[in-house]
């Protein structure tokens, strides 16, 4: 985990939204740290994928032929 702990940060170099919650001539303590994020267990993952699949809209053979023979014709100019 990274960590970044700056001490008499002045608050002008703040981001404003920060900023507005200080007086401006006042110094501060600003730390960072990293958030963990929990990888996907392998169920969630299928799940995931499962729900995808179902709600992804499909193609016909007919609309799949006809996307090849169009990339195929670009070639042929």
């Amino acid at each position: 985990m990274n960590k970044i702990v700056r001490q008499h940060y002045p608050v002008s170099q703040l981001p404003a939204d920060l900023r507005a919650q200080f007086a401006d001539d006042t110094s501060v303590t600003v730390t960072i740290e990293e958030e963990i994020r929990n990888p996907l267990t392998r169920e969630q993952l299928l799940e995931m994928f499962e729900k995808a699949r179902k709600n992804s809209p499909g193609t016909t053979l007919e609309e799949a032929v006809a996307r090849v023979r169009a990339l195929r014709d670009e070639w042929d100019d």
